[in-house]
């Protein structure tokens, strides 16, 4: 008979999903991972960002099957955004320890992608059962204990498990069980709706792999290049087009294209795709949440299933396996007998949060730099800010920290401290790959130097340095009388204990 009885059950195999049950199932412990579909199968969000590609690829132990998948290298992003009339580029050389051979991601095919991560996930021990439904959490007393699933004959099942993950995403059952409600922004409120294209232009030398990200007057496009003959493109629009997206998917992409000059020339005589997996115009709400609570006693949400945000700087995958590898440590932490499980998923919980917040507030910041404020959906991004508040407290409140009680998020003044945080770097980094010398560019650059964005990428980079250099020294806490990664980066470890009660790797 299959096995029952678990460690941890996670449910959902993307990027979430994967990564959580590989970093636990590596650490020895029993691992069931439940996936609903058959992989590979089809999924948006194809741009990735170094972080992910060179930290959490590489804790995971599929370097070489990404570099022998042959994805595309992204080496940055292409924006033609604001009042300048030509595309300028940033590069992910944000810092110089991490300037040159890894300041680089890939542009993804998600079926190619998610396979590697669920294929390896089942390589390092989880108990992989895909065509496996989720149908609700079980519960003992007041915690999660277990997962009620249909297998794939269409039989209910149960497993009982010390911790569930839910990586399910945003239409998921389980999010529930952790107690919390969602709570969605005003201000990132679209639609996308896209297809793919087979070919079109690129941009020059290196930049050839860049994702191009253009405003218009309806919204903005996304172009990413897949390959030499296949681009992923859609079209972000204000949800009040939801009517006329519903009425003609494919007339309201093509139409959005021809709006948007930039991208119309890149098309030049270019078709779409018409059959198999790619020939489908789809619809998705890019609606941004948060949850009011990322964890309970015996379940954590990870992914979708916790928060998204808005994609135009191709955050999704990084804050999924993100999320994974926090949760990761915190389970492995509390079933090694190393730290209590309130204080290692109040860590979980609040460094996710913070990862969250503050793209939050670098992409109300970015959407703010569009000034052709004639069109309905971009005044619809000042009206709905909100008035009043600063944008710390803004931001805080939008995703849930007044709820939650979580003072890092609550305390709009301890927040400010944290972005005071020297942000040499990455201003640096500008200023030796900076954009093009348009208004767009000056605005561009200057928001690079801001702290925030300092704060933003430096977790980022700290994930990178550890997989590239494989450095095993602990960290300074991230946050007040917080935790730090244990030195091969699966657990956690309370810097002050006495040596001889810190776990070792």
């Amino acid at each position: 008979m299959p096995e029952t009885d678990f460690d941890a059950v996670v449910v959902g195999g993307g990027p979430a999903g994967s990564t959580a049950a590989a970093l636990i199932a590596k650490e020895g412990h029993r691992v069931a991972l439940l996936e609903r579909e058959r992989f590979p199968r089809y999924q948006i969000g194809e741009s990735l960002l170094p972080a992910t590609v060179h930290g959490v690829c590489r804790l995971l132990d599929v370097t070489e099957e990404m570099e022998a998948a042959g994805f595309q290298v992204k080496r940055g992003g292409s924006f033609r955004w604001g009042t300048g009339l030509d595309p300028w580029n940033f590069l992910f050389a944000l810092s110089p320890k991490l300037s040159g051979p890894t300041s680089y991601a890939y542009q993804v095919d998600r079926m190619t992608f998610d396979h590697i991560l669920l294929k390896n996930a089942a390589r390092h021990g989880a108990d992989v059962r895909e065509e496996s439904t989720a149908l609700e959490a079980v519960r003992d007393g007041g915690r999660v204990a277990g997962v009620r699933y249909t297998d794939p004959g269409g039989n209910r099942q149960e497993l009982s498990a010390t911790y569930v993950l839910d990586a399910s995403g945003s239409s998921g059952r389980l999010h529930r069980a952790a107690g919390g409600i969602r709570h969605y922004s005003e201000f990132f409120r679209n639609l996308a709706v896209f297809g793919y294209f087979a070919g079109g232009e690129r941009l020059p030398g290196p930049d050839r792999g860049n994702i191009l990200c253009a405003a218009f007057d309806e919204g903005w496009i996304w172009y990413i290049p897949l390959s030499d003959t296949l681009t992923s493109v859609g079209a972000v629009l204000n949800r009040e087009q939801a009517g006329r997206v519903r009425a003609d998917p494919e007339k309201t992409l093509m139409e959005s294209v021809e709006r948007c000059e930039t991208v119309r020339d890149h098309l030049a005589g270019v078709p779409r795709v018409t059959e198999g997996v790619y020939g489908e115009i789809r619809v998705r709400k890019d609606y941004s949440y948060a949850g009011s609570a990322f964890w309970a006693p015996g379940i954590a949400l990870i992914g979708d299933a916790a928060c998204f945000i808005d994609p135009v700087f191709s955050t999704g995958v990084h804050l999924a396996t993100y999320g994974g590898l926090l949760a990761a440590r915190s389970v492995n932490s509390v079933l090694a007998g190393g730290l209590p499980e309130e204080r290692a998923f109040a860590e979980f919980e609040s460094r996710y949060r913070r990862e969250y917040a503050v793209f939050y507030e670098f992409l109300t910041a970015f959407y703010d730099m569009q000034v052709n404020e004639d069109s309905y959906f971009w005044r619809a991004r000042k009206v709905t800010r909100a008035e009043g508040l600063g944008d710390m407290e803004a931001f805080t409140t939008l995703v849930g920290g007044a709820f939650s009680g979580e003072k890092a998020l609550v305390d709009a003044g301890s927040m400010t401290e944290r972005f005071a945080v020297s942000s040499a770097e990455p201003t640096d980094a500008v200023a030796r790959t900076g954009p093009a010398r348009t208004e767009s560019g000056e605005r561009m650059s200057a928001l690079f130097g801001t702290p925030v964005v300092g704060e933003v990428m430096e977790e980022m980079n700290r994930i990178q340095r550890r997989g590239v250099t494989g450095a095993e020294t602990l960290e300074r806490p991230l946050l007040d009388g917080g935790l730090v990664p244990s030195a091969d980066g699966l657990r956690w470890v309370d810097p002050v204990a006495p040596p001889a009660e810190r776990p070792q790797a």
